[in-house]
């Protein structure tokens, strides 16, 4: 299994991934852990980053309902990947 390695917020220099960093960190969406990876590659990390941004402001579905969804594919992942992958 691949050991990606996280970047810890205080290497992050260049300032708009330091601030989607904080505001994962502050408002726990898209989970910190994940941006961690994520800001090995700034082009990557601004992809997922606006992707939600996106889905937020012009989604259809309730915040609500949105989270819920996302917690259950979550959890339904496991046998499809043998993972134990949970939120």
């Amino acid at each position: 299994m691949a050991r990606i390695s996280f970047v810890h917020p205080d290497d992050i220099k260049d300032l708009e991934m330091r601030a989607w960093m904080d505001d994962a960190m502050k408002t726990g969406t898209p989970g910190p852990e994940n941006q961690a990876i994520r800001a090995h590659n700034k082009t990557v990390m601004r992809s997922f980053t606006m992707l939600g941004v996106t889905m937020r402001a012009e989604g259809l579905l309730d915040q609500d309902l949105r989270e819920l969804m996302r917690a259950r594919m979550s959890t339904s992942w496991g046998r499809m990947f043998a993972t134990d992958c949970h939120y």
